[in-house]
């Protein structure tokens, strides 16, 4: 009888993992197109993954979704394939692994569920996304694709220009996050 609801845990994550897959390669397609980084709504669903999957499976999630895209289905912003890893872009999709993961960890660690505690830990959980994407960015353009980026510009592109969106999709997803996963927590939700 445990086994059984060990598995029915297991099978439920697993279908929650699939669900934030799709939903993170929906976001690829809500976009504002800017120059050289797109601002995406996949954050927003990573960040919603973090938070109610957990660290395990909402960085699983991201994976699956990464993995999908390299098979060469196109569910990334601009296509699919292995060779996407040589777009400049790619570092945010690493990033976004890590960022669930970061936010999965400290979501578990809060005694009390606020909004702004989760603001706080989404907002940190998008610092690894911004050093990753930038920095993959950086190298890319200048050593790949010999199309020479100075750092500032890097960062301008990479950070700046996605912050403020950023902390828009960061409010929504505590706001959301705050009342699902008492939900979650009570039929049994992600670990």
């Amino acid at each position: 009888m445990e086994t059984t609801a060990k598995q029915r845990i297991t099978t439920r994550n697993m279908v929650l993992c699939a669900l934030f897959a799709a939903l993170i390669a929906i976001g690829a397609f809500i976009r504002i197109p800017v120059p050289y980084v797109p601002i995406t709504f996949q954050g927003f669903f990573v960040l919603l993954a973090g938070f109610l999957l957990g660290p395990k499976y909402g960085a699983a999630s991201m994976l699956i979704y990464i993995a999908v895209g390299l098979v060469g289905i196109p569910v990334f912003t601009e296509g699919g394939g292995i060779m996407y890893v040589l777009k400049p872009t790619f570092g945010y999709l690493i990033g976004f692994a890590v960022c669930a993961f970061v936010v999965g960890i400290r979501t578990r660690r809060l005694k009390k569920l606020t909004v702004g505690r989760l603001f706080v830990t989404g907002m940190i959980g998008m610092i690894p996304v911004y050093i990753i994407g930038m920095l993959y960015f950086y190298f890319i353009m200048n050593y790949a694709l010999d199309t020479p980026v100075g750092m500032w510009a890097a960062v301008w592109s990479c950070i700046v220009l996605v912050l403020p969106a950023d902390v828009l999709r960061c409010l929504l997803a505590s706001w959301i996050a705050k009342r699902m996963i008492p939900a979650l927590k009570k039929n049994g939700g992600a670990s």
